[in-house]
């Protein structure tokens, strides 16, 4: 099991910046490819950015490409998301999720582990 929990989200306004961590406990967090993923009122959720589990690639939605990062900090077990310039229709619960694999995913089933999500919510 991997216990995942999400912190960091909040209101601000359009253009405005925030910092979301994933801190993981249990199993070994390097055995595990990180992703975020969103999901606004109304909307499916959707992937958001993810990184393999040596931190080494990347890779983002279109959506965000350019304004958000991820990152990751194996000897902290946490994972992190950079939202920059950030606009209303990125309001959300933010998830962080896990995979067992080296490599990332981009589709919701495919990882194992999710943590209870963060509201993120940007006013215009």
């Amino acid at each position: 099991q991997v216990q995942l929990v999400e912190s960091g989200g909040g209101l601000v306004q359009a253009g405005g910046s925030l910092r979301l961590s994933c801190a993981a406990s249990g199993r070994t967090f390097s055995n595990y490819a990180m992703g975020w993923f969103r999901q606004a009122p109304g909307k499916e959720r959707e992937f958001v950015a993810a990184i393999s589990r040596s931190g080494g690639t990347t890779d983002y939605a279109d959506s965000v490409k350019g304004r958000f990062t991820i990152s990751r900090d194996n000897a902290k077990n946490t994972v992190y998301l950079q939202m920059n310039s950030l606009k209303p229709e990125d309001t959300a619960v933010y998830y962080c999720a896990a995979h067992r694999s080296a490599s990332y995913r981009k589709i919701v089933g495919e990882y194992d582990y999710w943590g209870q999500g963060t509201q993120v919510t940007v006013s215009s």
